[in-house]
């Protein structure tokens, strides 16, 4: 299993990288709205659909609104404004599983939920690559999920007791939390320091790395909670060693609207 995570990683990363940082304008978009759409295949399979005719056409369908969106790009404040009020939503699913359940809406709610999850996920991408110091800020937003992630892993590991959403994700723990969202506030502050962040610039970095943190886990938990109710361990096998293409950005599918949404609000970028 090692062996075939390493080699999936070492064909994966090249592609990763050469996509979100050597392309730029409508090749940037259709590498990401790929991405994507592999993504939407892999929800229909948690939605509830089975046959690949179905999946194939949940994920077309999905590839027809990234398309409408990148010709629309008016609609981007109104998708990250419906970003913030979804995971504001799926925080409580979350904390109310498995009775949460009963507000999904059945397989159309579920459908309906996938385009939530993934197209502003999209659509902030698009706007990062767009604004000043484009591919710096694509860094910034990974950084801090992904140093969340490492560092939830070892405080998790090591000091792990209380239970953050047992009957979402049993492996989680609060303390988890607070270690991963402690290495992302440490890698603010240094950050911040080196740049000669004054202190209300500094203060206002870290309390938006910390909403970003905190959103990626309940990215995290929400793809969890779905996988439960399915009774899937992985959203696919794609990535032979890592599961599928959710399983590894279902995190910054929450993060990246919420830092895009976050930078506008802060006067970054014009939308």
């Amino acid at each position: 299993m090692l062996k075939q995570r390493i080699i999936t990683a070492l064909v994966l990363l090249p592609i990763a990288l050469g996509g979100f940082f050597l392309l730029d304008g409508g090749a940037f978009a259709l590498f990401i709205g790929a991405v994507v759409t592999l993504g939407a295949w892999e929800w229909a399979r948690l939605a509830g659909f089975d046959a690949q005719p179905q999946r194939i056409a949940y994920a077309a369908g999905v590839a027809v609104l990234l398309y409408g969106l990148y010709l629309l790009p008016a609609l981007a404040p109104l998708l990250l404004l419906i970003a913030v009020l979804w995971w504001a939503a799926a925080t409580l699913l979350v904390l109310s599983y498995p009775d949460s359940s009963r507000y999904w809406g059945g397989l159309p709610g579920k459908l309906l939920i996938g385009l939530l999850i993934l197209l502003p996920a999209w659509q902030g991408l698009v706007l990062l690559k767009q604004w000043p110091q484009a591919n710096g800020l694509i860094i910034a937003v990974m950084v801090l999920v992904w140093a969340a992630d490492i560092g939830a892993y070892f405080s998790g590991k090591t000091f792990g007791k209380r239970k953050l959403a047992p009957r979402v994700s049993p492996g989680k723990s609060w303390e988890g939390l607070y270690g991963g969202l402690a290495t992302s506030l440490l890698i603010t502050l240094l950050v911040g320091l080196q740049q000669g962040w004054g202190l209300g610039s500094l203060l206002l970095a870290l309390g938006g790395a910390a909403v970003v943190v905190l959103v990626s886990v309940v990215g995290d938990l929400t793809e969890s909670m779905f996988k439960r109710q399915s009774g899937i361990k992985d959203s696919s096998n794609l990535l032979p060693g890592h599961g599928g293409v959710l399983d590894r950005i279902d995190s910054l599918t929450a993060a990246i609207p919420l830092f895009a949404a976050l930078l506008w609000l802060a006067g970054w970028g014009s939308l």
